[in-house]
């Protein structure tokens, strides 16, 4: 059990914590939110015993394992592979006694060693080390590489891989995910469930918190309030709370309106069925949650370029790749057929290193196209974020200069107003970008893109140090943006709340994706067993993966025509659907007219309000059978895998 009673903790003048009181029992996994610079971070140096708290009493579990991710990575020649099994310390300190009884020639001890090594899983440890790396995204031919070789980056995902493979019954993470792509992040959240200790979690990705997490902890306004349920559930219990305060009350009642209405503007809008489904349930589940977050300092939107063309980008039979200093091509994608039209919404799915980056540098014209044509539209406004980004920002300006410098001619308080919707109020708008913290320095940027009014967004990850609240203010920002999009992110939320459609880069190819997320998940994890087996040579050669790819055509070929039924149900209930909207669109648009309303055209008042109810029940009992038609595709889908 780890306990706080009346703890306060002050950092300068200000009080992080006052007199706060939390209790965490053992194996619950705790997810840990609030603001950035709130004390999150200052509260699991207080479990770590780095900082005391200046009033109130903190209680630790008596021999009691404690496992955290550092932040830091040291310069150092050891494999990767070494580096991670260095995180379990006791492991190591026996491999050192059983190598001094071995040299001192003391069989006793070296026997006695040997079995404390059995009884460490000493001779399981490589194995366990190498499984961890390779959920973190490394490959085989990465285990034996020196640290220094890897970016910062790579790095950090190595240090956590070494706070797994220490033996815990705590485990502190502190933004886990933030330097991961989405494929280690599934693969991290599916380790992080079977975890049998306690786990204390800082992280701003909402479904990973979704997806683990048994209870949440707030740190709002000095004080650590205590949630049980996962991310959603806290989300639910706050908005209730809120919605009690009446001062709160109109506020949020506007914000589920307005979010009513983009649901019901995209609630048909993807054209694949299980997509479809899939954000609509997002959506629905959207109007509930949004009002949690009322009180957010962030609240801002992108507008769109006044003119945009209908094909904004097309590669043409492009090779995507680099070319070395050398001369040198390296393909990573080749033939390509992309484009990018006015309104699509795409997020790019696929293994880390299959091409995602290359592919969106190509488009963006950061890198040049190997061979093919790049056509771009006329009218084409793009706004770029990557992390790369970042770097560009001018260290010794504000965020108004920086704007300033793009428009002259604006009023100073038209940008601060603007740049207060990014959470840079009074005096933080002056600020020089150097002192700027990661999440700071991404906002900004994200502002200037916006301020831009591009007409298409491409975007590569630009949660990054985004905390929660500034997260929902980006989904709700992107959400009604009325341009293209195309997104690359590990956030799940993000994806599946701005998105209407995927695309999957893998094995050197780009094709639209006929899935979701869980999909998408069910497909990683069956490449990457096929991977392993094909790695451990357990598959035969060339001429078994021919015989395994034409039985595979043949069984899907046959899975269509069984599903063929049940797709075309599903077209004629969307169709129903459409054509019932058309109707009602057409109602409402003639009792907007003010003369309807006299006593001399009540007869047609009537007419038209009889239609309303009938095109209503028509839709409502379309949309029923269109929802039941797509869970029985689903359980025929399953059936037939």
């Amino acid at each position: 059990m780890i306990q706080f009673t009346e703890v306060s903790l002050q950092r300068g003048t200000q009080f992080l914590l006052e007199e706060a009181d939390l209790t965490i029992f053992e194996g619950q996994k705790v997810g840990l939110i609030g603001a950035n610079g709130a004390g999150k971070s200052s509260l699991f140096a207080m479990i770590k015993g780095e900082l005391h708290a200046d009033t109130g009493e903190v209680v630790l579990p008596g021999q009691r394992r404690i496992a955290f991710m550092a932040q830091e990575v040291e310069e150092t020649q050891r494999s990767a592979l070494d580096y991670c099994l260095d995180g379990d310390d006791k492991l190591r300190e026996i491999e050192s006694n059983i190598a001094k009884a071995q040299s001192s020639g003391d069989d006793h001890a070296h026997a006695s060693w040997l079995g404390e090594y059995e009884n460490a899983h000493g001779y399981t440890a490589q194995s366990r080390g190498e499984t961890l790396l390779q959920g973190l995204g490394f490959k085989m031919s990465d285990m034996q590489r020196p640290v220094s070789d890897f970016s910062g980056g790579w790095r950090i995902r190595l240090n956590l891989a070494k706070a797994l493979m220490c033996p815990s019954d705590v485990l502190l993470l502190d933004e886990p995910t933030n330097h991961l792509d989405l494929d280690a992040v599934m693969w991290l959240e599916n380790w992080l469930r079977q975890y049998p200790g306690t786990l204390l979690l800082i992280s701003h990705d909402r479904d990973f918190l979704d997806g683990i997490c048994s209870h949440i902890v707030h740190l709002y306004q000095k004080q650590l309030v205590l949630y049980k349920g996962n991310y959603s559930d806290y989300e639910r219990q706050r908005a209730e709370h809120l919605a009690q305060q009446q001062a709160n009350y109109e506020k949020q009642q506007e914000k589920r309106a307005h979010l009513q209405q983009y649901v019901d503007r995209f609630r048909y809008k993807a054209d694949k069925a299980k997509q479809a489904q899939s954000r609509l349930k997002m959506l629905e589940k959207m109007e509930i949650i949004g009002p949690a977050h009322i009180d957010s300092q962030f609240e801002f939107s992108i507008p769109v370029a006044e003119k945009t063309s209908q094909l904004l980008i097309n590669l043409s039979q492009a090779d995507l790749g680099y070319t070395a200093e050398s001369g040198a091509k390296t393909v990573q994608l080749g033939n390509t057929n992309f484009a990018l039209r006015d309104g699509q919404r795409i997020g790019l799915l696929g293994p880390n290193g299959a091409g995602k980056s290359t592919l969106i540098k190509s488009i963006v014209g950061e890198i040049s196209i190997l061979a093919g044509d790049r056509i771009t539209g006329e009218n084409l406004k793009i706004g770029y974020f990557s992390q790369h980004q970042l770097s560009a920002l001018d260290l010794e300006a504000s965020p108004l200069l920086h704007i300033q410098r793009l428009t002259p001619k604006v009023l100073e308080s038209d940008i601060r107003r603007y740049l207060g919707g990014f959470g840079f109020i009074g005096d933080d708008a002056l600020r020089a970008v150097k002192g700027f913290s990661g999440g700071e320095k991404a906002r900004l940027a994200l502002s200037l893109i916006s301020w831009a009014k591009p007409n298409l967004l491409v975007l590569d990850e630009p949660t990054n140090h985004l905390d929660i609240e500034m997260r929902q203010a980006l989904t709700e920002a992107l959400q009604e943006f009325p341009g293209s999009i195309l997104l690359v992110s590990h956030d799940r939320h993000l994806l599946n709340s701005t998105v209407d459609e995927f695309y999957l880069v893998a094995d050197h190819q780009i094709q639209a994706f006929d899935g979701d997320l869980p999909t998408y998940h069910a497909w990683l994890q069956a490449r990457q067993a096929n991977a392993a087996q094909l790695e451990k040579g357990e598959l035969a050669g060339d001429k078994l993966d021919k015989v395994d790819r034409k039985e595979e055509r043949r069984k899907a070929a046959e899975m269509r025509e069984k599903l063929r039924p049940l797709h075309k149900k599903i077209e004629k209930y969307e169709k129903a659907v459409q054509a019932a909207q058309e109707q009602l669109d057409r109602i409402a648009e003639a009792m907007a007219d003010s003369s309807l309303y006299e006593a001399d055209k009540k007869d047609e008042l009537q007419h038209l309000l009889s239609d309303e109810a009938k095109w209503k029940k028509t839709q409502a009992e379309s949309e029923e059978a269109w929802f039941e038609a797509q869970e029985e595709l689903e359980e025929a889908e399953t059936l037939l895998a």
